[in-house]
């Protein structure tokens, strides 16, 4: 019985996007999602997460297209079984990029109307276990969550960006994180209805549905789940890996 409930189809695919190149790095050889710390490239350590989480029937990692074979070799170098693992083309934009892997799940017969996505950045690499739970629930009950943590500064709001507007309540303020899961046909519906105006004006993926009055749900994240954007970022990731 146990071995039927592992083979079962969950129809839960992790999408790991990788296709960043890094620029607020710096002047770097590749994109901040490769470079390593505690020994280990970073998007590996964010894929490691995904691939011993039993939830996931596979994960797909979309990656800038010069840095696809690249991605590959690093996956079969660190994955025991890279078969649990497709490496996509990612798109222009971030969203585009998802539209990418829900028509990839689509090709490959694998979408449905159960169907969940777990996205979440590659440059993320401290996301939990239960993060990662909690979204597929989420995402399933509800259709759509965000990962995020309550804001711990006053938020300064500018219109001008020269002088203050507003001062919002922070008790009703948080930080947007990553994982954001979405039952994929949904997702791809509420998106096709944007026009080009408003897909301009995207900035992740859970805004598609903000915009359209639809209900996004809120998963806890976690203060160490920080995504590592610039030189200082890898420096804090280091120290908190465990040797």
């Amino acid at each position: 019985m146990e071995e039927l409930m592992t083979n079962k189809k969950k129809n839960v695919y992790g999408v790991l996007l990788a296709g960043g190149l890094g620029a607020r790095m710096g002047n770097v050889e590749k994109p901040k999602q490769f470079m390593e710390i505690g020994g280990k490239p970073v998007i590996i350590l964010a894929l490691e997460k995904f691939i011993v989480h039993p939830g996931f029937d596979k994960v797909l990692v979309l990656s800038p297209k010069p840095w696809i074979r690249f991605t590959r070799d690093l996956i079969r170098k660190y994955i025991p079984d890279p078969e649990q693992v497709a490496v996509l083309e990612g798109g222009e934009t971030r969203n585009e990029t998802i539209m990418n892997s829900i028509r990839y799940l689509e090709q490959e017969g694998l979408l449905d109307e159960e169907t969940v996505i777990v996205t979440h950045d590659s440059v993320r690499p401290f996301v939990t276990h239960r993060i990662l739970q909690e979204n597929i629930e989420a995402a399933r009950q509800y259709g759509a969550c965000d990962t995020v943590i309550p804001a711990t500064d006053t938020i300064v709001q500018s219109s001008s960006h020269e002088f203050i507007s507003d001062i919002p309540d922070r008790s009703m303020m948080y930080q947007g994180q990553t994982p954001q899961s979405f039952r994929a046909k949904k997702l791809r519906q509420v998106y096709e209805s944007l026009d080009e105006r408003e897909k301009e004006i995207l900035t992740d993926a859970c805004k598609i549905f903000v915009m359209k009055n639809e209900t996004v749900r809120l998963v806890q994240g976690e203060v160490y789940n920080i995504k590592i954007t610039y030189p200082y970022d890898l420096k804090v990731a280091e120290s908190l890996i465990v040797h």
